[in-house]
C-alpha cells in the first residue's frame, strides 16, 4: 500500500486545495480518482466518510481538507510524516 494518498475527484476544490498544501510541503502522494459507487464504498469503508478528499499520510487517515490543513498548522502532519 501507498504510504501517502488522496482518494480524490479532480472536479473537487477542496481536492486541490490538499494537492497544493501537500505539493507545497513536499510531500509526495499517490492519487485515487473516485469515480464509480465501488470506489465510494471503498472510500466509506476505509474512512467512514462519503466524501473527497480523504488524505492517508504515512499510511495514517488524516481526514478531508480541513483536517489536513488543521494538522499542518498545528504541527501534527510534521509528527506523522516522521513516525517510522
Amino acid at each position: 500500500m501507498e504510504k501517502n494518498i488522496i482518494y480524490c475527484s479532480d472536479s473537487c476544490f477542496f481536492c486541490q486545495r490538499a494537492y497544493q498544501l501537500l505539493e507545497k510541503r513536499g510531500i509526495p502522494f499517490k492519487k485515487y480518482y473516485v469515480k464509480n459507487q465501488g470506489d465510494w464504498n471503498e472510500v466509506k469503508e476505509k474512512t467512514g466518510r462519503e466524501t473527497v478528499p480523504q488524505v492517508f499520510i504515512n499510511g495514517f487517515h488524516i481526514g478531508g481538507f480541513d483536517d489536513l490543513s488543521a494538522a499542518d498548522q498545528s504541527g501534527k502532519l510534521d509528527e506523522i510524516l516522521n513516525q517510522p
